[in-house]
């Protein structure tokens, strides 16, 4: 378990919990209830992971142009302290580019609490990472009836701006509504930076290093609104191109393009 600066009472309280099995968030009480530290080397842990291909066909939807692969640690690894996710201009099964998209589905999934990721962006126009999160069972219909929560965005021809963002069918991109913020982090793509929601029954809270930059009601409306009463499973991947990270072109010369996770905690 990574240490947070300036933590030491905190963690002390914590080893005694962990003896009993579960640990606290220092802030709001919370027990830890999954989480990945990335302190060991090798593939992501598969208890946890899952390696996502479905989209590679069709360009996800998005007109994306990577093509995502499965156990390849050029493309996702862990080195004792980090999960890097590298998108590489490369051939590859009639593709230029590769990296990786990985999902906690079915070995992480959850209905309200707090998700929690300290990460590093890539950089250049072209690249668009994202930590975001579906659902599992898409029990109001297919996207965006069932509903998106995005987490970070970040495009690298904006290298100043974190994006937070929700989708749902009456709030989405493909109709112009979605509703979401865009958030001043000038460093973003040289310094960690922690990517939190606190979601419950009533809103979902977005947060970057503990400061909340959006907030999303539930409108009471039902679920073409609000469809955030179903349990959800963490996304983490690095596009290339598509719709949006593409706007305005891809820049060769970026890559490889890093992502760096230092750690994955969800609380409820």
């Amino acid at each position: 378990m990574k240490l947070l600066k300036n933590a030491l009472p905190v963690f002390l309280f914590s080893l005694s919990l962990l003896a009993t099995g579960c640990a606290v968030n220092e802030n709001n009480g919370r027990e830890l209830v999954w989480s990945d530290e990335f302190d060991y080397e090798g593939l992501p842990d598969d208890t946890k992971w899952n390696y996502d291909t479905v989209g590679n066909s069709y360009g996800w939807g998005n007109n994306e142009l990577q093509y995502y692969t499965v156990e390849r640690k050029e493309n996702a690894w862990v080195d004792g302290e980090f999960l890097t996710i590298t998108a590489i201009r490369e051939s590859w099964n009639d593709f230029n580019f590769t990296s990786a998209r990985l999902t906690s589905k079915e070995k992480g999934d959850w209905l309200y609490g707090r998700m929690e990721i300290r990460a590093k962006v890539p950089g250049g126009r072209g690249i668009w990472p994202a930590i975001w999160m579906l659902p599992t069972d898409w029990e109001y219909g297919g996207w965006p009836e069932s509903g998106e929560i995005d987490i970070m965005e970040h495009v690298g021809y904006e290298p100043d701006s974190i994006y937070t963002t929700v989708h749902t069918g009456a709030f989405n991109h493909t109709q112009g509504t979605q509703v979401g913020d865009a958030t001043y982090v000038p460093d973003c793509e040289d310094e960690f930076h922690v990517y939190a929601i606190e979601w419950n029954e009533e809103k979902i809270d977005f947060f970057i290093d503990e400061k909340k930059v959006f907030t999303f009601n539930n409108s009471k409306k039902g679920h073409d609104e609000w469809p955030f009463d179903k349990r959800f499973h963490l996304i983490l991947n690095v596009a290339v191109g598509g719709n949006w990270g593409g706007l305005h072109g891809v820049d060769d010369s970026i890559f490889p393009a890093e992502m760096k996770i230092d750690y994955v905690r969800v609380y409820q």
